[in-house]
């Protein structure tokens, strides 16, 4: 995943932040896989002792109880935790079209725009076969080019399918899926 769930406005952090706020913290929990509920529980009420021993310890305390609740997030993902990323980092243009999705309730934009993306990429892929293809007779070299081409757009191609059937976070090591 683009770096949005270990981001400061990212979704992750954003729910602690309210749990904190709220002092409720089932509002965080939902990200959280149930083996890591138990730490992000204890963090949270640690976190909220700590905030009452004034502003600087709310900040550390918040920061910390971030950190604590995205290491478990990720660690459900099988990801790595690599720190907390900066607010405001461009995720690109599929997470917003699929949180839109999610909140429009349509599925439209966003199959547009993976599609679009989709077919630029195996007609660019294929163009390049093709071409390598009609020097290949040209020596090792261009055939090697052609060899390369063909399985570059195999390969990628078949890396796609299996990710297009894939479960959430396959790709990361996380839960599994159909292959």
């Amino acid at each position: 995943m683009p770096p949005h769930c270990d981001s400061l406005d990212g979704p992750v952090v954003t729910a602690a932040r309210e749990a904190l706020m709220k002092q409720d913290v089932d509002l965080v929990l939902p990200y959280v896989h149930e083996e890591g509920e138990a730490d992000v529980r204890e963090a949270f009420r640690l976190a909220v002792e700590a905030r009452a021993a004034g502003a600087t310890a709310r900040d550390v305390a918040d920061r910390w109880f971030f950190e604590t609740v995205v290491r478990v997030h990720r660690a459900g993902e099988g990801a790595p935790f690599t720190g907390l990323k900066p607010a405001g980092l461009d995720v690109g243009p599929v997470i917003p079209a699929a949180e839109r999705a999610v909140e429009t309730g349509s599925a439209e934009e966003l199959t547009r725009l993976l599609c679009d993306i989709v077919r630029e990429q195996v007609e660019d892929r294929h163009r390049r076969a093709v071409e390598c293809k009609e020097h290949a007779a040209d020596g090792v070299g261009a055939a090697r080019a052609y060899v390369e081409a063909t399985l570059g757009l195999e390969v990628w191609a078949h890396h796609l399918y299996r990710q297009a059937l894939a479960a959430a976070h396959e790709g990361t090591g996380g839960h599994g899926g159909r292959s």
